[in-house]
């Protein structure tokens, strides 16, 4: 009997993981899609250019 008990708490325990999982795949696609809302619309050109701009000289990768 215990091992069954132990198989049984085993498998709800991996079930909880998956759905944890796809819970957090979910939250990181609304996430990256309202990333992309504000870099498409919202933000003004020039601040995104800047800080794209920035962060090459940052990682010291050639820019111009």
């Amino acid at each position: 009997m215990t091992a069954i008990t132990s198989y049984k708490t085993t498998a709800s325990v991996h079930g909880g993981t998956a759905a944890r999982t796809e819970t957090l795949g979910i939250a990181a696609a609304i996430l990256a899609g309202l990333a992309l809302l504000f870099v498409a619309g919202i933000s003004q050109a020039s601040v995104v250019h800047g800080a794209a701009h920035d962060q090459r000289h940052a990682i010291s990768f050639p820019c111009h």
